[in-house]
């Protein structure tokens, strides 16, 4: 059996990632994983440890780096986030693709140990559309949203070093297109393997 793609999925807050993600996993028709990331922030309200994220004391959190369990991590807005090597290596091994959901920082680090990943940019085709976005979810303050905004910056900058760049103006539209492109990995994959 060949091993699944690894697929990286980054964007700026209101990109949209999130949704586009739940759509692949649940639409695209091939046998994909969201690696579950670990982090030491509280969990929001709707979030379920193990499913959403793994919730961790920043002790705990800190003694896995030391273990080398992450393939990345990276410290966001004060707290710790991270994939850990478990939640991409296993599910590869049985032929499934991995897809991480990661920031910037952390898509650098993971392209660095795993070459042959995919790494897919969401974005929006205008500014104003992710201010609009992140004030629509309700879950900052107005200082955190501001933090967020000027990151979408930083963010943005990043877009070039990705392999593919989709705009999600129309979700199912950039939905389509981003199974397309793993579709087009795997079977690439699946020649070189045969």
């Amino acid at each position: 059996m060949s091993q699944g793609p690894l697929v990286i999925i980054s964007g700026p807050s209101g990109s949209g990632k999130s949704t586009i993600v739940a759509r692949l996993l649940a639409t695209c028709g091939l046998p994909l994983r969201l690696a579950v990331s670990a982090t030491t922030r509280p969990p929001r309200p709707s979030e379920v440890d193990g499913v959403h994220y793994y919730f961790w004391s920043r002790e705990r959190f800190q003694d896995e780096v030391a273990a080398g369990a992450f393939l990345e991590w990276a410290e966001v807005y004060g707290h710790l986030y991270g994939t850990l090597r478990r939640e991409v290596d296993d599910p590869r091994s049985r032929g499934y693709g991995v897809i991480l959901e990661i920031d910037v920082q952390g898509a650098a680090q993971v392209r660095q140990q795993c070459p042959d990943a995919v790494a897919i940019f969401i974005r929006t085709s205008s500014l104003d559309t992710y201010a609009q976005r992140l004030r629509q979810r309700g879950t900052e303050d107005p200082a955190a949203l501001q933090r967020r905004l000027a990151a979408v910056c930083h963010e943005l900058d990043q877009a070039p070093r990705y392999d593919y760049q989709v705009v999600n103006d129309d979700l199912e539209q950039a939905v389509a297109q981003v199974c397309d492109i793993i579709r087009r990995h795997w079977q690439r994959r699946d020649t070189h393997a045969g």
